[in-house]
């Protein structure tokens, strides 16, 4: 079980269950809301327990990003179809034993860092 909350506690949850598919994504909503590119894990929907009210921003037709209204943590991303969510690897606590697999929407990624750690590095078209 993954533990993990926002920056001032007032969201927290938990994820059991599988643990999957640890990513960076450099989509450029990704990076104007997390101030750099966002990494996490995805986890269905039903193992993951969220104690506070999170809100959620509708960032495009198709997905939301969940995020502390206290102090702006950027914790979820929810696809509208989807049975399970992204996330934020940042906001988990303590040693997790993961390690991210690949890189997503590189073609947006910022000029200013490169990606030289031999992970595959995906462009979505």
């Amino acid at each position: 079980m993954l533990r993990g909350s926002c920056l001032c506690g007032a969201i927290r949850f938990e994820a059991k269950g599988p643990i999957r598919d640890p990513a960076a994504c450099h989509c450029s909503q990704c990076r104007k809301q997390s101030g750099h590119y966002w990494a996490a894990v995805s986890v269905d929907l039903a193992d993951l327990t969220i104690t506070g009210a999170p809100s959620w921003y509708e960032a495009s037709p198709v997905a939301k990003r969940g995020f502390c209204p206290a102090c702006g943590s950027f914790l979820f991303w929810k696809g509208h179809d989807e049975g399970e969510i992204g996330v934020a690897m940042g906001a988990l606590d303590g040693p997790t034993g993961l390690r991210l697999q690949r890189h997503i929407f590189v073609e947006d990624k910022g000029d200013y860092y490169d990606l030289t750690d031999g992970l595959p590095q995906e462009v979505q078209e």
